[in-house]
């Protein structure tokens, strides 16, 4: 089963760089969809997540993770815990 995670970055910053790197390759070995959300395409969002990116949630809009990959908390969400 498939599970969706929402990543919230900003281009230009090295620690969204960093997370999505990570995502990517834990992507290979896990089985999720992944919903890339650049935080100035949009005033209302970018008001929201400003200060907090990068940002991982979940499908339920839940936070796994912000500015470093929870990589124990992002497993746990993927294993179904």
């Amino acid at each position: 089963m498939s599970r969706l995670l929402r990543f919230y970055y900003r281009d230009g910053c090295h620690l969204c760089d960093d997370m999505l790197e990570e995502l990517i390759r834990l992507r290979s070995e896990w089985q999720f969809d992944l919903i890339e959300v650049d935080i100035d395409r949009s005033s209302e969002i970018r008001e929201k997540y400003n200060t907090q990116i990068p940002l991982l949630e979940d499908a339920q809009g839940s936070c796994l993770s912000e500015y470093y990959l929870d990589q124990a908390t992002l497993l746990r969400y993927l294993r179904g815990a």
